[in-house]
């Protein structure tokens, strides 16, 4: 298809503008067209129809896309892109292929399940429900991916190179920035998801280097994780359900969440801070990123802790059961409490908690720990927000449960770690977009930018479009 080039570079923002998901960032430039991130919507229920809708350009004008890291909300859309005409090459680091070759998948096999199980209940408006993508569409773009190293810079489309440096945020994460070729010349730095300085296992973010434009995330840009004994709420919560021999389900992101609980857990359990319970990792996705991480340390990835060490297995905690089969997720139900579940997803949008959650949320000897972000519209928002009842596949589950949030769990940085990343740019950008999350919070980290930094710092629209020269 002819596309009408523009005679300077522009930036669309096609998501991640009012929400935390649906990155996609479009760079036109009068030589190529690239895509940065093309990840799905998740929460809201308007949001999750945006997946549904036609791509706002058609996707076979794309020339190439880069991914920040596999995270779905950042990768997510992929093989639903190259179903509809989407052929080029996906750039991103080893770790973020790694990850997508279990991510991309897993998605799809979630969709068709969730599909094929709501035609069984009859609970779907659809006749038939279907899924957004196929397996098969995942591995069918999984085979565009183009691997390519941390600090390289490397053309990714006619007249844009792109360099990969470590973001800190889960295992192959990066901030890339784009060297887009005059004229006039530009240069444009998309943070993707930040990490936190005292991530367990990753090295903290990189410095930004200097450019024209700078996309910055804003998960908890409103807000500052607890300054306290971060573990200490942790400790109670699994102390006090373990007393009432009950039995502690964690939703958790099966990409780098999963690691971090498990190696607080442990820690945690050899000091003798928590009571030695069984851990059931019920997450095939959740088991196989597991194993990547574990080859990552072994092996000393680019983006892993030089002051990691730890002996024998850092994510097992003594009594840790690795949960693969239907059949095993259904019988941990049944054991004998108490005990601990971490089981995907981490918002509780779906996968194998929610068969957890609707049996467990019903008993008040239970708790519930949300670890991390819970975007507007999910389950995981309900709870904290103190849902009553919860609506899981077709039906309403009371919550008579405690529900308990962590958010120092989260792997985002905070306000205060954001700011601070930007302090240590060489130069002012020309402008400073603020995207990746909930309006409150990018407000809120605007006007911060503005105070301290004394930045052109916007909240760009929905689709909005602006020049870069």
């Amino acid at each position: 298809m002819e596309v009408a080039r523009p005679a300077a570079p522009c930036l669309q923002f096609l998501g991640a503008t009012g929400t935390v998901t649906g990155s996609r960032f479009l760079l036109d430039t009068p030589q190529a067209r690239l895509l940065v991130d093309c990840g799905l919507f998740q929460g809201l229920k308007a949001l999750r129809l945006r997946n549904w809708s036609a791509f706002p350009i058609p996707p076979s004008t794309i020339d190439a896309v880069v991914l920040t890291h596999a995270h779905v909300d950042h990768s997510g859309y992929l093989p639903r892109l190259v179903r509809d005409g989407f052929r080029g090459p996906i750039y991103a680091t080893r770790g973020t292929h790694a990850l997508c070759q279990i991510v991309l998948p897993d998605s799809a096999h979630l969709q068709e399940e969730d599909a094929s199980y709501a035609n069984r209940k009859g609970f779907s408006k659809h006749t038939p429900a279907l899924p957004l993508y196929t397996e098969e569409d995942a591995l069918r773009a999984l085979a565009n991916f183009r691997e390519v190293p941390f600090h390289a810079s490397t053309e990714v489309a006619r007249g844009v190179h792109a360099t990969f440096r470590p973001a800190g945020h889960i295992l192959g994460s990066s901030a890339v920035e784009l060297a887009l070729a005059g004229p006039p010349s530009r240069r444009v730095l998309v943070s993707g998801d930040l990490g936190r300085p005292n991530h367990p296992i990753l090295r903290p973010p990189e410095p930004p280097v200097a450019v024209d434009a700078l996309l910055i995330e804003s998960t908890y840009g409103d807000r500052r994780h607890p300054s306290d004994d971060a573990d200490a709420a942790f400790e109670v919560a699994i102390a006090r359900t373990a007393a009432r021999k009950g039995t502690v389900v964690i939703p958790a992101f099966a990409v780098d969440r999963t690691e971090v609980i498990l190696v607080t857990l442990r820690r945690l359990m050899r000091e003798g801070r928590v009571p030695e319970l069984p851990v059931y990792v019920d997450s095939p996705m959740a088991l196989s990123a597991l194993a990547l991480y574990r080859t990552a340390l072994k092996h000393g990835a680019p983006d892993v802790r030089s002051d990691f060490c730890g002996d024998g297995d850092p994510f097992d905690t003594g009594h840790l059961v690795e949960t693969r089969s239907i059949e095993q997720s259904k019988a941990i139900d049944g054991q004998k409490p108490p005990f601990i579940i971490i089981s995907a997803s981490g918002m509780a949008t779906g996968g194998r908690v929610l068969h957890h959650l609707a049996h467990f949320l019903p008993d008040s000897r239970n708790t519930v720990l949300l670890p991390g972000f819970q975007a507007e519209g999910t389950r995981g928002r309900s709870l904290l927000e103190g849902a009553s009842a919860l609506k899981i596949h077709g039906r309403y589950v009371p919550v008579r449960a405690e529900v308990v949030g962590l958010s120092h769990f989260s792997v985002h940085a905070d306000q205060e770690e954001l700011v601070a990343w930007l302090r240590s740019i060489a130069r002012e950008p020309d402008a400073t977009f603020i995207v990746h999350g909930e309006a409150p919070a990018s407000a809120a980290l605007r006007e911060r930018i503005r105070r301290d930094l004394g930045w052109t710092a916007v909240v760009p629209g929905d689709l909005e479009r602006v020049r870069l020269g």
